[in-house]
């Protein structure tokens, strides 16, 4: 299993490339987020079994989230001082600073996704100081604000599908589905998800209407954006809290998640609400998780441990 440490850097966030199958990268931040700075690395698979580091980016906060954009080397990181900031990552720069910088948020970004329809190139950031803004990367100032969630915003997630659309949660225990067009920037749809902080949210892959969410109540839920009054599934297994959760790009039932009980965990949900694989190979909070959607069945994720981990999991070999 190819692994990396992020030496004095504790992981928050991993995103595999969208044009390169062995380079991913991860933010990070000293002092477990919570003082001194941040990392972006820049890493790539290696021939023979391994990870190099191909750059690295300092900033003076700590580095919550890393999305990659449309184009194969530019990246969007989250930080705690409230900000975005934008990476030219195309090894040949010498440049050291962000290409540009976004600063509305009044308190830590804690979430950041670039759009993924063709449609739109636009950036989504969740902040705690409760909003969700909108951006145009060529623009320093934020397109729209988003208001209603009463506490922190976690994470904030453009459909797969659906042009113009984007789903929030909080630590007010709410999924909101937001319309970026609409004039009064109130939420399309809303449902009470958990009856506790709910810290990440994502969109299936294969069918357009369903989203799934996960909470502090180390449960995973899912909705049909149809018809919000029930959850589809219920998904148990993690006995902390549910950090981070991804829809696999590969087979429509599989999704994964990540916890602050160490473990990322493999479902089947049309089989069964219990995972199909744990898998243990942390010794702190697990904070990052993405599936290589240019390698079948491929995930990695990071955590407060400083190890980055790239693997294929047992459940998933023979699908």
């Amino acid at each position: 299993m190819p692994t990396y440490l992020t030496p004095n850097r504790h992981g928050y966030s991993v995103r595999f490339s969208r044009f390169n199958a062995d380079r991913l990268a991860v933010a990070t931040s000293q002092f477990f987020g919570l003082a001194g700075g941040g990392t972006l690395f820049i890493l790539e698979l290696t021939p023979d079994g391994g990870i190099q580091e191909v750059q690295a980016f300092q900033w003076t906060d700590g580095l919550f989230d890393v999305v990659w954009s449309e184009s194969p080397s530019a990246l969007i990181t989250a930080s705690g001082d409230g900000g975005l900031q934008l990476w030219n990552a195309d090894g040949e720069s010498r440049t050291s600073t962000p290409q540009s910088c976004y600063c509305e948020h009044q308190k830590e970004v804690y979430s950041v996704d670039w759009s993924r329809t063709r449609q739109e190139q636009l950036m989504l950031s969740a902040s705690w100081d409760c909003t969700i803004k909108l951006w145009d990367p060529h623009r320093t100032a934020s397109l729209s604000t988003f208001l209603g969630h009463t506490e922190l915003a976690y994470s904030a997630m453009f459909s797969c599908h659906i042009p113009n659309t984007f789903a929030s949660v909080g630590g007010d225990g709410y999924l909101k589905v937001w319309n970026t067009l609409g004039h009064q920037q109130r939420p399309t749809a809303v449902v009470k998800a958990h009856d506790a902080e709910v810290l990440s949210c994502d969109w299936a892959r294969y069918e357009q209407n369903l989203l799934a969410t996960g909470g502090s109540d180390g449960m995973i839920r899912g909705f049909d954006l149809r018809n919000f009054s029930v959850p589809l599934f219920e998904l148990r297994g993690c006995e902390y809290a549910v950090r981070r959760i991804r829809f696999s790009p590969f087979s429509p039932n599989v999704l994964a998640a990540v916890s602050y009980d160490f473990t990322t965990r493999i479902w089947d949900f049309q089989r069964t609400p219990d995972a199909i694989e744990t898998i243990r190979h942390h010794s702190e909070f697990n904070y990052g998780l993405d599936w290589n959607a240019l390698r079948c069945n491929q995930l990695a994720d990071c955590g407060w441990d400083s190890l980055v981990h790239v693997f294929t999991p047992r459940s998933l070999v023979s699908t």
